[in-house]
């Protein structure tokens, strides 16, 4: 049998080994994660001496990336929720927008908060707001979870200036103001869909129980509120700063001081340290506060996503594993010459890597240069090959992938519920932009 083959079958054994611990034998999350890491490490017959070196970098490649993004956010989620600010956006929206058209602001609020900020952020900072939106209007959460999660998370993977979609626009060298304009057409229909429609088709959505890790705060008087405008501002900083920071840049020399201190502040960590900083004040010390006070609340939400932060690297592991057993490559290899349109081809390589490896920017930057050449061989539209790429980053996932755990954990959901749920929008995110892709090729050249 050839080596190509024998090396996917060792990798579905491990997914399939990483199904049992956790639904079979019931084990934690984080020892089934590194269980199934090494089966596959060492079924593709890596070097022992690799393996824990593979293992280290599985784990720290995630946390030096996520780990004070996700405290920040869980951070400013907390100060959000127990000064009522949360509440407070909550209250005017359900006042001002009515139950009738909540999951369609919800798409466009999610779509904002995925375009201005790393998904991990918009995620963390959306949820808390989103529960309690869900409690004030009596609608059971994941019906108001569902759209936001959709709206962010299109947002996120097709929209610059976040790294997959910019490092598309490289890859293709597309003009970023068209990729815009049809990326907007591409993702209102998709998120509508993914959003809206697809709730229809899950059953049990109106059940599932809501975990320890994202709750509402109990309701305050309204005079003890703060103020709509500083309630909506904090949670829009980190896009307010990174705009602003992209805007600058755009504008300015890689060589001159402006361009540096942007790039300094418009870093996901430094705007997130500023945003965490003006929440403390606001939420907390303006509002009468002691300092030991506001540090218990920083302490209890950092406790809070802990388990939570360990899961995700865990799955850095497994994910680790797979890229340095050269799977993408194997798959490349195997797709890489079939006869067909050139953004189907760009989307299933996206998302077959996006599937074993879990990272959607790796992912769409590999599909991207085994099929940028056809972008000159077939005069097809580069704006529409990013858009092809970045749907097929954001397809349903598995249990190693950082999206997967995050909204698993955070909502404390079973596995299958989460495939009815996160895999479901995804699925949908993914395939009906494909086809908005393919609609659009029949106009855009």
């Amino acid at each position: 049998m050839p080596a190509d083959i024998v090396s996917l079958i060792w990798i579905g054994l491990g997914i399939g080994l990483l199904v049992y611990l956790i639904v079979g034998l019931k084990l934690h999350n984080i020892i089934a994660l590194l269980l199934a890491g090494l089966f596959i490490a060492f079924a593709e017959g890596m070097p022992i001496t690799k393996v824990v070196p593979t293992v280290e970098k599985g784990i720290g490649g995630v946390l030096s990336t996520l780990a004070l993004i996700v405290i920040f956010g869980a951070i400013v989620g907390e100060l959000m929720t127990e000064s009522g600010a949360s509440q407070q956006i909550a209250d005017t929206i359900v006042s001002k927008m009515g139950r009738k058209y909540l999951s369609f602001a919800l798409l466009i609020i999610g779509m904002i908060f995925g375009m201005s900020m790393f998904y991990e952020v918009a995620f963390l900072i959306t949820a808390p707001l989103v529960i309690s939106i869900a409690q004030e209007a009596k609608i059971p959460y994941m019906r108001l979870i569902i759209p936001t999660v959709a709206g962010a998370t299109m947002g996120h993977s097709i929209f610059p200036p976040q790294p997959g979609p910019m490092a598309l626009v490289t890859a293709f060298h597309a003009d970023i103001a068209q990729v815009y304009i049809w990326g907007f057409v591409v993702v209102i229909p998709t998120i509508i869909c993914s959003g809206i429609l697809v709730r229809h088709f899950i059953t049990g959505l109106d059940s599932m129980p809501l975990g320890n890790v994202m709750k509402p705060a109990p309701k305050k008087p309204k005079n003890e509120l703060p103020s709509f405008g500083i309630s909506l501002l904090v949670p829009l900083l980190p896009a307010i700063i990174i705009i602003i920071s992209s805007l600058f840049k755009s504008i300015s020399s890689e060589q001159s001081m402006v361009y540096k201190v942007m790039s300094f502040l418009g870093s996901a960590d430094i705007s997130m340290l500023i945003t965490v900083i003006i929440a403390m004040i606001v939420f907390g010390y303006a509002r009468g506060k002691s300092g030991k006070q506001v540090t218990a609340q920083l302490t209890k939400a950092i406790q809070g996503i802990s388990n939570v932060l360990l899961v995700i690297a865990a799955g850095g592991v497994m994910k680790e594993v797979i890229i340095d057993t050269g799977v993408g490559n194997i798959i490349v290899q195997m797709f890489g010459k079939l006869p067909v349109s050139p953004f189907i081809l760009a989307w299933l390589i996206t998302v077959l890597i996006r599937i074993l490896t879990g990272q959607g920017a790796v992912a769409a930057i590999t599909a991207a240069g085994i099929v940028a050449p056809m972008v000159t061989m077939m005069h097809v539209s580069p704006v529409l090959m990013v858009l092809a790429c970045a749907c097929g980053s954001n397809t349903m996932t598995l249990m190693y992938d950082g999206g997967f755990l995050l909204f698993q954990q955070s909502f404390g959901i079973s596995l299958k519920d989460t495939f009815k749920t996160w895999d479901a929008l995804e699925l949908v995110n993914s395939v009906v932009g494909l086809a908005m892709v393919l609609l659009l090729s029949l106009f855009v050249h």
